[in-house]
């Protein structure tokens, strides 16, 4: 029996090892979840200025995930043009992809810039992003694409 679970740990522990197990999803979700943006409206951001709950009867699949919104309204415009309403670098920390890294969010540390949505990891982490924003954006663009493609 010992040798069995050893067997599923010693697999388990080289399929954590190899390169796609690493992969960065194009969307950030929860691990449990499938939800961008832990199931907030993302066009709300635009809309209303705040972080605003999304409601199953309003979803969509954008980008391989699961996409909320808290009316029909919403849904329609971000199936329009999802880009504009999808926040940058996924839904990942902004902040941790400016230092070549990722990181989950929360979707009340937000920012609009240049019609831009971004998010951030934690009150610390977002006054740290808005005291050099314009920078830490220009970073994080040339960034994501490599974070991507590790």
């Amino acid at each position: 029996m010992h040798r069995i679970v050893n067997l599923i740990v010693a697999a388990a522990l080289l399929l954590s090892l190899s390169p796609a197990a690493w992969a960065v999803d194009p969307t950030y979700t929860e691990f449990f979840s499938n939800k961008a943006i832990r199931g907030y409206d993302s066009v709300a951001y635009f809309t209303q200025g705040k972080a605003v709950e999304g409601k199953e009867q309003f979803t969509t699949d954008y980008n391989e995930a699961q996409w909320l919104f808290s009316s029909q309204e919403h849904l329609d415009l971000f199936k329009q043009n999802p880009q504009k309403y999808a926040p940058q670098y996924g839904g990942y920390c902004a902040y941790a992809v400016s230092k070549n890294s990722t990181a989950s969010t929360q979707p009340d540390l937000f920012t609009i810039v240049d019609d831009k949505l971004y998010l951030n990891y934690s009150k610390g982490i977002q006054k740290k992003w808005l005291a050099d924003t314009k920078n830490f954006i220009r970073l994080a663009d040339q960034n994501w694409p490599g974070i991507l493609a590790d």
